[in-house]
This record gives structure tokens, C-alpha cells and sequence, in this order.
């Protein structure tokens, strides 16, 4: 019998940890990640396109496509799970020639998005869909940080504790 041993990274991850990774490791990130879906994405490239300050820095940073639900009494954040990465791939490029290094989301990305993964040394990361609840017991805080108009689809810092994500292109 294999036995999988996830590999612990803490985020921002370095290019040297990034060189390292391979498509099919389990991998468990500790550290910062920003949520941020379609419509957050389509007003930061509109802000880099216009020479506007972004709500955090790309260089090194870690996106999850993600949607938090509020959260309940007691709780630090609602349901957090994964949304379909396609509806950034027409972002993605853009972001990633500005820094952006670690992606995080659910199903394939399109060549365009593939081939910059790998020329801007990034990785893109699936996380597990349906596995909400897994993915809010390993948010340690949430801080809503830009674009509250948004609803669920603002952009949060969160810092998590071993939250499980599968390497999918590197």
C-alpha cells in the first residue's frame, strides 16, 4: 500500500519551492492566500491597466478563486470552497506578468493560462470542489480587504493551516 505524505509549504512561496513541485503532489499550504473571483479579477486588471494601486501586492502572492459565505456565530468564515478557474483565464496572464505566483481553483485552465504558468515559474494548484467545510476549518482569520460592494465575490486576506491542494500545473 502507498502511503501519500502531503508536502507542507508556507506561503508566499519562494520560485526555488516552486521548481520544486511536481503535477500530482499533495501539498498543504500554511500562510497567506487572497480570495478573489471573476468580477474581483476584472477590476484589479482593470487597475493595472491604469496605472491604479491593487488592494494587496501580486508579487509572490496566492490567489484562491473563491466566494466566502458569511460566517455563521462563532465561526471565521462561511462556506469556502473553489470555483471554476476558467472564469479567470482571461485575467490570469495579466496578473501573473505583475507577480501573481501561486493560483488556487477548480478544474483545467486553457493553454494560454498553462503555457504562462510555466513561463512566469507559478504553479497553479486545484483544490478539492464539494469540500467546503474542509477548506473553512483551515482558515485561521479573514479579513475583508477590497471591493465590499461585491458581496461574497470582495476580496479577503485569509491565513490558513494546512489547507490541502493538489499541484496541477507547474
Amino acid at each position: 500500500m502507498n502511503v501519500i505524505i502531503p508536502k507542507k509549504l508556507r506561503l508566499p512561496l519562494e520560485a526555488e519551492h516552486i521548481k520544486q513541485l511536481r503535477a500530482g503532489e499533495i501539498v498543504m499550504l500554511s500562510g497567506t492566500l487572497y480570495t478573489a473571483r471573476d468580477q474581483a479579477h476584472k477590476r484589479m486588471a482593470a487597475a493595472i491597466n491604469e496605472g491604479k494601486e491593487l488592494p494587496f501586492p501580486l508579487d509572490n502572492a496566492a490567489i484562491y478563486y473563491c466566494g466566502p459565505t458569511p460566517a455563521a456565530e462563532g465561526h471565521i468564515i462561511g462556506s469556502c470552497g473553489p470555483t471554476t478557474s476558467a472564469r479567470m483565464d482571461a485575467y490570469t496572464p495579466l496578473l501573473l506578468d505583475n507577480g501573481l505566483k501561486v493560483m488556487i481553483g477548480k478544474g483545467v485552465r486553457n493553454d494560454a493560462v498553462t503555457q504562462a504558468i510555466k513561463d512566469h515559474g507559478a504553479v497553479y494548484l486545484s483544490a478539492i470542489g464539494g469540500a467546503a467545510a474542509l477548506y473553512q476549518s483551515t482558515v485561521r482569520s479573514c479579513e475583508l480587504i477590497a471591493y465590499p460592494d461585491l458581496g461574497c465575490e470582495a476580496v479577503y486576506k485569509l491565513t490558513v493551516e494546512d489547507f490541502p491542494v493538489m499541484v496541477t500545473v507547474v
